[in-house]
């Protein structure tokens, strides 16, 4: 699963560097080390753009950036709290899940992550490991999302949510923990991100092995288990502690 992941970079930089457009209108989350389910997260999207009176261009497509809400909610939930339940989608199943059938063929997005957290059991024990590229560049976790309106309120703001894929893991990762984030190599970002291309099957495999071996697995402090602690020194390196604490992982803000 991917429950925890960091996130660090400014809107402005994210646009760089998956070549979009920042449309967050001032609404970002700042930089985050602990990422946690139903937090606003940064997200990157391709559409076709609207002109004043909501008609599409078809001919053409943007990507931007946006915020979104990590935990999806599907448009026919009653309420938003379904999202808690909804923050990750297996990419085994993704295509037929009602809650995300829809979602993959229509609203694909990347979350980009500066890494992400697992934990690796040790009997009752768990060490958390950090995830990421040791070059610094985002990682693109693949995602979906879907737009919500309380149904109890026609005055209320839509909600855009998103979840994550995740995948079997690969090479090196399986030694922490059997899933991951499904990650997209950048050559698959525009088939990915397309909205035209209703079937991205081919992509639904976990990633190369290649790209596997780049990350870096990376062990890092137990203060990660709880989302209120919140900087830099989550993600540095610290020695193997022979016995991790045995605590279960805050679920952060519902």
């Amino acid at each position: 699963m991917c429950g925890r992941y960091a996130s660090t970079k400014d809107p402005g930089k994210l646009a760089a560097e998956f070549a979009a457009l920042d449309r967050t209108g001032g609404a970002a989350p700042g930089a985050d080390f602990n990422v946690a389910p139903t937090k606003r997260v940064l997200t990157v999207v391709q559409r076709h753009p609207q002109d004043e009176s909501g008609q599409r261009d078809l001919d053409r497509t943007e990507r931007s950036v946006r915020v979104m809400r990590w935990g999806l909610v599907p448009p026919w939930a009653k309420d938003r709290s379904i999202g808690s339940r909804m923050i990750n989608a297996k990419s085994e199943t993704v295509t037929t899940k009602p809650a995300f059938r829809t979602a993959i063929k229509r609203y694909r997005c990347l979350v980009p992550a500066d890494g992400w957290y697992e934990w690796k059991r040790e009997g009752s024990r768990k060490q958390p490991f950090f995830m990421t590229s040791p070059d610094g560049s985002s990682l693109a976790l693949a995602g979906i999302f879907a737009t919500w309106r309380d149904p109890q309120s026609e005055d209320a703001e839509p909600l855009v949510t998103c979840s994550v894929l995740t995948t079997s893991a690969v090479g090196q990762l399986t030694e922490v923990h059997d899933r991951m984030p499904l990650v997209l190599p950048r050559t698959a970002w525009e088939h990915w991100l397309d909205p035209d291309q209703p079937d991205v099957s081919d992509l639904l495999a976990p990633p190369p092995e290649d790209l596997v071996a780049s990350l870096e697995l990376r062990p890092v402090s137990t203060a990660v288990n709880n989302v209120r602690n919140n900087g830099a020194e989550l993600v540095e390196r610290v020695p193997l502690d022979p016995q991790p604490q045995a605590v279960g992982l805050d679920p952060g803000p519902r």
